[in-house]
Protein backbone atom coordinates (compact mmCIF):
# COMPACT_ATOMS: atom_id res chain seq x y z
CA UNK A 1 0.00 0.00 0.00
CA UNK A 2 1.56 3.23 -1.12
CA UNK A 3 2.02 6.08 1.82
CA UNK A 4 2.26 9.81 0.81
CA UNK A 5 5.98 9.87 2.92
CA UNK A 6 5.46 13.31 4.02
CA UNK A 7 4.75 14.69 7.33
CA UNK A 8 4.42 18.01 6.79
CA UNK A 9 0.95 18.95 6.53
CA UNK A 10 0.18 22.08 8.20
CA UNK A 11 -2.46 24.88 7.36
CA UNK A 12 -1.71 28.62 6.91
CA UNK A 13 -4.29 31.33 8.86
CA UNK A 14 -6.36 31.84 5.85
CA UNK A 15 -7.09 27.90 5.61
CA UNK A 16 -7.52 27.92 9.38
CA UNK A 17 -9.99 30.53 8.98
CA UNK A 18 -12.01 29.10 6.22
CA UNK A 19 -12.59 25.91 7.71
CA UNK A 20 -13.32 28.05 11.16
CA UNK A 21 -16.33 30.25 9.23
CA UNK A 22 -17.29 26.73 7.39
CA UNK A 23 -18.07 25.21 10.71
CA UNK A 24 -20.03 27.73 11.47
CA UNK A 25 -22.13 27.36 7.92
CA UNK A 26 -20.71 30.57 6.55
CA UNK A 27 -18.43 31.49 3.89
CA UNK A 28 -15.29 32.92 4.53
CA UNK A 29 -15.37 36.00 1.33
CA UNK A 30 -14.32 39.72 2.79
CA UNK A 31 -11.68 41.37 3.59
CA UNK A 32 -13.52 42.19 6.80
CA UNK A 33 -14.11 38.35 7.28
CA UNK A 34 -10.26 37.83 7.99
CA UNK A 35 -9.90 41.04 10.23
CA UNK A 36 -12.84 39.49 12.42
CA UNK A 37 -11.32 36.13 12.69
CA UNK A 38 -7.52 37.50 13.00
CA UNK A 39 -8.95 39.31 16.14
CA UNK A 40 -10.44 36.55 17.59
CA UNK A 41 -7.21 34.64 16.95
CA UNK A 42 -4.91 36.60 19.10
CA UNK A 43 -7.17 36.80 21.70
CA UNK A 44 -7.76 32.87 21.53
CA UNK A 45 -4.02 33.01 22.04
CA UNK A 46 -4.09 35.30 24.93
CA UNK A 47 -6.56 32.77 26.43
CA UNK A 48 -4.62 30.07 26.09
CA UNK A 49 -1.87 32.15 28.35
CA UNK A 50 -4.35 32.00 31.13
CA UNK A 51 -5.55 29.12 30.69
CA UNK A 52 -1.83 27.89 32.01
CA UNK A 53 1.62 26.11 30.22
CA UNK A 54 2.16 25.69 26.57
CA UNK A 55 5.31 23.72 26.38
CA UNK A 56 6.25 24.86 22.97
CA UNK A 57 6.45 28.76 24.56
CA UNK A 58 8.94 27.75 27.13
CA UNK A 59 12.34 29.08 26.31
CA UNK A 60 15.53 29.01 28.17
CA UNK A 61 17.64 32.35 28.73
CA UNK A 62 20.96 32.91 29.36
CA UNK A 63 21.35 36.34 31.72
CA UNK A 64 24.64 37.71 32.05
CA UNK A 65 24.98 39.30 35.60
CA UNK A 66 26.33 42.52 36.15
CA UNK A 67 28.63 44.34 39.02
CA UNK A 68 30.95 47.24 38.67
CA UNK A 69 32.37 47.22 42.44
CA UNK A 70 31.80 46.12 46.03
CA UNK A 71 29.12 48.54 46.65
CA UNK A 72 27.67 48.73 42.93
CA UNK A 73 25.60 45.97 41.13
CA UNK A 74 22.89 45.25 39.36
CA UNK A 75 19.96 43.73 41.44
CA UNK A 76 17.03 43.81 39.05
CA UNK A 77 17.25 43.02 34.90
CA UNK A 78 14.54 42.64 32.30
CA UNK A 79 13.26 38.86 31.40
CA UNK A 80 14.17 39.12 27.82
CA UNK A 81 16.79 41.03 26.30
CA UNK A 82 17.17 44.72 25.73
CA UNK A 83 20.30 45.61 23.31
CA UNK A 84 21.34 49.37 22.24
CA UNK A 85 23.04 50.00 19.10
CA UNK A 86 25.75 52.63 20.29
CA UNK A 87 29.10 54.14 18.53
CA UNK A 88 31.18 52.51 20.17
CA UNK A 89 30.65 50.33 23.61
CA UNK A 90 34.56 50.05 24.74
CA UNK A 91 34.79 52.94 27.49
CA UNK A 92 31.15 52.01 28.96
CA UNK A 93 31.24 50.43 31.55
CA UNK A 94 29.39 47.06 33.33
CA UNK A 95 27.53 47.57 35.58
CA UNK A 96 27.63 51.36 36.03
CA UNK A 97 24.32 53.51 34.92
CA UNK A 98 24.09 55.46 31.36
CA UNK A 99 21.77 58.69 30.75
CA UNK A 100 20.89 60.14 27.51
CA UNK A 101 21.42 63.91 27.46
CA UNK A 102 18.32 64.98 25.57
CA UNK A 103 16.02 62.91 26.80
CA UNK A 104 17.15 62.02 30.67
CA UNK A 105 16.33 58.37 30.66
CA UNK A 106 18.69 56.24 32.26
CA UNK A 107 19.47 52.74 32.23
CA UNK A 108 22.89 50.41 33.62
CA UNK A 109 24.66 48.80 31.03
CA UNK A 110 24.33 44.67 31.75
CA UNK A 111 26.94 43.95 29.03
CA UNK A 112 28.65 44.23 25.73
CA UNK A 113 28.39 41.86 23.00
CA UNK A 114 30.36 43.48 20.61
CA UNK A 115 31.84 47.00 19.90
CA UNK A 116 28.72 48.54 19.03
CA UNK A 117 26.01 46.63 20.86
CA UNK A 118 25.34 47.10 24.81
CA UNK A 119 22.31 45.21 26.67
CA UNK A 120 20.72 47.25 29.38
CA UNK A 121 18.06 47.47 31.72
CA UNK A 122 14.89 48.48 31.42
CA UNK A 123 14.76 52.13 30.54
CA UNK A 124 13.65 54.81 33.04
CA UNK A 125 12.06 56.63 29.40
CA UNK A 126 12.73 57.01 26.10
CA UNK A 127 16.29 57.49 24.48
CA UNK A 128 16.33 59.95 21.45
CA UNK A 129 17.76 58.48 18.28
CA UNK A 130 21.44 59.30 17.78
CA UNK A 131 21.64 61.52 21.13
CA UNK A 132 24.68 61.09 22.79
CA UNK A 133 24.69 59.15 26.55
CA UNK A 134 27.32 59.54 29.22
CA UNK A 135 28.37 58.40 32.48
CA UNK A 136 26.67 59.53 35.84
CA UNK A 137 29.37 58.23 38.04
CA UNK A 138 32.19 60.72 38.85
CA UNK A 139 34.99 57.95 38.22
CA UNK A 140 33.74 57.96 34.62
CA UNK A 141 34.16 61.64 33.45
CA UNK A 142 34.37 62.02 30.01
CA UNK A 143 32.55 58.63 28.88
CA UNK A 144 30.47 58.87 26.36
CA UNK A 145 28.56 57.55 23.06
CA UNK A 146 25.89 58.04 21.01
CA UNK A 147 23.04 55.77 20.75
CA UNK A 148 21.25 54.97 17.74
CA UNK A 149 17.63 54.43 18.21
CA UNK A 150 15.25 54.15 21.16
CA UNK A 151 15.59 50.39 21.67
CA UNK A 152 12.84 47.91 21.45
CA UNK A 153 10.93 46.27 24.76
CA UNK A 154 9.11 43.54 22.09
CA UNK A 155 11.26 40.72 23.57
CA UNK A 156 10.86 41.79 27.09
CA UNK A 157 7.51 42.48 26.74
CA UNK A 158 6.46 39.10 25.03
CA UNK A 159 7.85 37.21 28.35
CA UNK A 160 4.54 35.78 30.01
CA UNK A 161 6.33 34.39 33.40
CA UNK A 162 8.88 32.17 34.19
CA UNK A 163 9.38 28.83 35.74
CA UNK A 164 12.67 27.97 36.95
CA UNK A 165 15.54 29.63 37.74
CA UNK A 166 19.59 29.30 38.88
CA UNK A 167 22.25 30.86 38.52
CA UNK A 168 25.58 29.41 37.12
CA UNK A 169 28.83 29.63 38.60
CA UNK A 170 31.90 28.11 36.98
CA UNK A 171 30.07 25.27 35.63
CA UNK A 172 28.40 24.42 38.45
CA UNK A 173 24.20 25.52 38.51
CA UNK A 174 22.06 26.24 42.06
CA UNK A 175 18.82 26.87 42.04
CA UNK A 176 17.14 30.30 43.64
CA UNK A 177 13.96 30.47 45.13
CA UNK A 178 10.98 32.40 44.22
CA UNK A 179 9.54 35.15 46.74
CA UNK A 180 6.95 37.28 46.76
CA UNK A 181 6.53 40.70 46.43
CA UNK A 182 5.85 41.33 50.20
CA UNK A 183 9.00 39.32 51.10
CA UNK A 184 11.22 41.12 48.69
CA UNK A 185 9.77 44.13 50.12
CA UNK A 186 10.38 43.34 53.35
CA UNK A 187 13.93 42.70 52.95
CA UNK A 188 16.15 45.15 54.52
CA UNK A 189 19.08 46.06 52.92
CA UNK A 190 18.12 45.14 48.99
CA UNK A 191 22.54 46.21 48.51
CA UNK A 192 23.78 43.18 49.72
CA UNK A 193 26.29 41.37 47.41
CA UNK A 194 26.18 37.52 47.36
CA UNK A 195 25.56 34.56 45.00
CA UNK A 196 21.89 35.44 44.46
CA UNK A 197 19.93 32.80 46.41
CA UNK A 198 16.19 34.46 45.83
CA UNK A 199 14.14 36.59 43.33
CA UNK A 200 11.07 38.49 42.86
CA UNK A 201 8.97 38.24 39.47
CA UNK A 202 7.52 41.87 38.74
CA UNK A 203 4.55 40.66 36.35
CA UNK A 204 4.33 44.34 34.63
CA UNK A 205 3.81 45.32 31.16
CA UNK A 206 7.56 44.81 30.82
CA UNK A 207 8.16 43.00 33.58
CA UNK A 208 11.78 42.28 35.46
CA UNK A 209 13.49 39.83 38.11
CA UNK A 210 14.77 41.46 41.22
CA UNK A 211 18.12 39.39 43.04
CA UNK A 212 18.86 39.13 46.25
CA UNK A 213 21.67 38.89 47.09
CA UNK A 214 22.11 41.42 44.53
CA UNK A 215 25.29 39.69 42.66
CA UNK A 216 28.39 39.78 43.59
CA UNK A 217 30.75 39.88 40.33
CA UNK A 218 30.04 39.83 36.68
CA UNK A 219 31.11 36.62 35.54
CA UNK A 220 27.73 34.74 37.25
CA UNK A 221 24.95 33.68 34.88
CA UNK A 222 21.49 33.63 35.86
CA UNK A 223 19.49 31.12 33.55
CA UNK A 224 15.73 30.79 33.58
CA UNK A 225 13.23 29.22 31.82
CA UNK A 226 10.41 31.75 30.35
CA UNK A 227 7.18 30.86 28.99
CA UNK A 228 6.59 33.06 25.94
CA UNK A 229 3.55 34.89 24.17
CA UNK A 230 2.33 32.73 21.18
CA UNK A 231 3.29 34.86 18.27
CA UNK A 232 0.40 37.04 16.49
CA UNK A 233 -2.14 36.53 13.94
CA UNK A 234 -1.13 38.61 11.07
CA UNK A 235 -0.93 37.55 7.97
CA UNK A 236 -3.27 34.78 6.37
CA UNK A 237 -0.12 33.35 4.63
CA UNK A 238 1.66 32.99 7.65
CA UNK A 239 1.61 29.49 9.96
CA UNK A 240 0.43 29.92 13.37
CA UNK A 241 2.71 29.69 15.79
CA UNK A 242 1.80 26.53 17.52
CA UNK A 243 2.57 22.76 16.98
CA UNK A 244 0.68 20.66 14.58
CA UNK A 245 -1.27 19.21 17.28
CA UNK A 246 -3.17 22.10 18.44
CA UNK A 247 -4.57 22.66 15.30
CA UNK A 248 -7.21 20.89 15.97
CA UNK A 249 -8.29 23.19 19.28
CA UNK A 250 -7.18 26.31 17.31
CA UNK A 251 -9.14 25.88 14.92
CA UNK A 252 -12.41 24.77 16.81
CA UNK A 253 -11.72 27.70 19.31
CA UNK A 254 -12.15 29.80 16.34
CA UNK A 255 -14.81 28.52 15.43
CA UNK A 256 -16.44 28.97 18.55
CA UNK A 257 -15.37 32.55 18.62
CA UNK A 258 -16.15 33.53 15.41
CA UNK A 259 -20.02 31.64 16.53
CA UNK A 260 -20.52 34.17 19.36
CA UNK A 261 -20.23 36.96 16.60
CA UNK A 262 -21.85 35.11 13.55
CA UNK A 263 -23.66 31.84 14.66
CA UNK A 264 -25.42 32.32 17.63
CA UNK A 265 -27.26 29.20 16.93
CA UNK A 266 -24.27 27.04 17.32
CA UNK A 267 -22.70 28.77 20.14
CA UNK A 268 -23.45 25.98 22.31
CA UNK A 269 -22.07 22.71 20.06
CA UNK A 270 -19.16 24.29 18.44
CA UNK A 271 -18.44 25.64 22.42
CA UNK A 272 -18.19 21.72 23.24
CA UNK A 273 -16.35 20.63 20.51
CA UNK A 274 -13.90 23.66 21.02
CA UNK A 275 -13.22 21.96 24.89
CA UNK A 276 -12.90 18.32 23.71
CA UNK A 277 -9.95 19.61 21.64
CA UNK A 278 -8.53 21.74 24.32
CA UNK A 279 -8.35 19.21 26.69
CA UNK A 280 -6.97 16.93 24.50
CA UNK A 281 -4.38 19.28 23.61
CA UNK A 282 -3.58 20.33 27.07
CA UNK A 283 -3.33 17.21 27.84
CA UNK A 284 -0.62 15.91 25.34
CA UNK A 285 0.79 19.17 26.23
CA UNK A 286 2.75 17.67 29.24
CA UNK A 287 6.05 16.73 30.42
CA UNK A 288 6.36 12.74 30.15
CA UNK A 289 8.16 12.35 34.19
CA UNK A 290 7.79 9.12 36.20
CA UNK A 291 6.44 10.14 39.79
CA UNK A 292 9.94 10.29 42.58
CA UNK A 293 8.61 9.70 46.02
CA UNK A 294 11.97 10.90 48.46
CA UNK A 295 10.73 10.04 52.21
CA UNK A 296 11.48 12.67 54.48
CA UNK A 297 13.12 11.73 57.92
CA UNK A 298 12.92 15.00 59.56
CA UNK A 299 9.94 14.04 61.56
CA UNK A 300 11.24 10.94 62.82
CA UNK A 301 12.46 11.02 66.16
CA UNK A 302 14.95 8.56 66.81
Amino acid sequence: MATSGSVDFNLDMAEITEEAFERCGLEFRTGYDAKTARRSLNLLFAEWANRGLNLWTVEEITQSLAQYSTSSSVATYPLGVITATVGSSTNLLVGRTITGSASGTTAQVISKPSSTTITITIPSGSFTAGETITSAASDESGVSTTISADPSLADVQATVDILEAVVRRSGSDIGISRISRGDYIDTPDKTTQGRPSQFYIDRQITPRISLWPSPENSTDQLIYYRVKRIQDADAGVNNPDIPFRFLPCLTAGLSYYLAIKRSPDRIQFLKAIYDEEFQRAASEDSERTGLRLVPSFSSLSI
